[in-house]
């Protein structure tokens, strides 16, 4: 959707300037929008005790967003040795980390248990026994099948790759507390942009009812349950915002009532990273082609190797064009970058401002997985990433990718092999 009013006047004004110093094309993130949606949801689950958000790192992977992340009070989930050290350098320690991986090799093991260790969420029964040494706090991830819907987005849980089944599920806690394990969570992650908030309130009791029947079971009293990421934002401008604040209501009357049937409460912990940081950040770029052959075509100086969502999920992303509003004369247009592959689309057949070259387009919503997701295919070069600070200077805070950068694992030591 449009971005927020109070983003575009701190930005729009100025924009022009921006790129004048910059040059495009850039992602640029508010500062001040990212703490007031930090507060916002911390304010909604204020009557949670314990509650916690883990920003996902893999969102938007950067230093000084991290910083403002722990500035906020927040921990960290982490899928990659490189994310631990981001996460690390971002002031993280211990238990301000939750390491989320699949498909873990032991070389990752070593890192996440190094430096203080942090939170395992063991994502498959067979690591149990690959874990070097098993932490004192352990948690499992659960895919609860076909009891549960998932999204187009990751894929309906029958079919994700991900977690445990509930039969595994009670192996998993029993052979951890014979390897150490004294201390336990349950998490879950079943959707990827869920706008509907009844679907996060649903999650939770499941991870609840689940805790409940483990904890019988096996004599366990769960410290928390992690109800994963996956809050939605509003791309579409006829979309709503997703409801925190009942999120956070009905998740603290749940957590009331399970405290009142078995004389304890878990933490609630979330790992959202759209959410957090999403709606705050956009992808500059300028205009610098047209083409009229079967529909018109206008080419910009970005490409998808900036931002792949709309080539690899037909995603939405609103666009402004600086300066111009729409109205009667918009003209339907594809917004394309300059990759070999048809896909590389920005929009489709979208109704904009007559543009020209040297028009600065505003690319919304690029805040989370941006960045993060792109690549180097044609060997295009990743753009340069800017804050927006509250006091309202601009900041470098990723310099654009080079040519040495692309041709830099292409400088190495001669090693060859031979059976001979």
């Amino acid at each position: 959707m449009p971005i927020s009013t109070d983003f575009s006047q701190r930005l729009y004004p100025k924009l022009r300037s921006i790129a004048a110093e910059f040059g495009t094309p850039f992602h640029i993130y508010d500062e001040q929008g990212i703490r007031d949606t930090g507060h916002r949801l911390q304010q909604a689950f204020a009557n949670v005790p314990g509650f916690r958000e883990y920003y996902a790192v893999k969102a938007l992977p950067n230093p000084s967003i991290l910083k403002i992340m722990a500035d906020l009070g927040f921990g960290f989930d982490c899928s990659s040795i490189a994310e631990l050290v981001l996460s690390r350098q971002a002031g993280g320690q211990g238990e301000d980390i939750m390491f989320t991986s699949n498909n873990t090799s032991i070389e990752e093991f070593v890192a996440a248990q190094e430096q203080g260790g942090c939170i395992l969420n063991l994502d498959d029964i067979g690591l149990i026994d690959k874990v070097p040494e098993m932490p004192e706090l352990v948690c499992f991830r659960y895919n609860p099948g076909s009891a549960r819907s998932g999204n187009s987005i990751i894929g309906v849980p029958e079919e994700a790759k991900y977690g445990l089944t509930h039969a595994q599920i009670f192996t998993a806690f029993s052979k951890a507390q014979a390897r150490g394990a004294k201390r336990f969570g349950l998490h879950t992650m079943l959707a990827s942009n869920e706008c509907n908030p009844a679907y996060m309130v649903q999650t939770t009791q499941m991870l609840l009812d689940l805790v409940a029947e483990v904890g019988q079971k096996l004599n366990i009293e769960f410290e928390f349950i992690n109800i994963g990421g996956g809050l939605g934002i509003p791309y579409r401008p006829e979309e709503t915002a997703f409801d925190i604040e009942l999120l956070g209501r009905e998740t603290a009357t749940l957590l009331q009532t399970f405290a009142a049937q078995h004389g304890y409460q878990p933490k609630v912990y979330m790992e959202s990273g759209r959410y957090i940081t999403g709606p705050h950040g956009v992808l500059v770029t300028e205009a610098i082609n047209r083409k009229e052959i079967y529909r018109t075509y206008v080419g910009v100086d970005a490409c998808m190797s900036a931002l792949m969502r709309p080539g690899m999920y037909n995603a939405y992303h609103h666009i402004d064009v600086l300066g111009k509003t729409s109205s009667a004369d918009d003209e339907v247009v594809d917004v394309v970058g300059s990759l070999c592959e048809n896909n590389d689309k920005f929009a489709i057949q979208r109704a904009l401002p007559a543009i020209v070259d040297g028009d600065l387009l505003i690319i919304q919503d690029t805040g989370a997985h941006g960045q993060a997701m792109g690549f180097n295919y044609n060997g295009k070069l990743r753009p340069q990433e800017l804050l927006l600070r509250a006091d309202g200077s601009v900041e470098l805070i990723r310099r654009a990718e080079t040519l040495a950068d692309y041709f830099a694992t292409l400088d190495f030591a001669a090693k060859t092999w031979s059976s001979k």
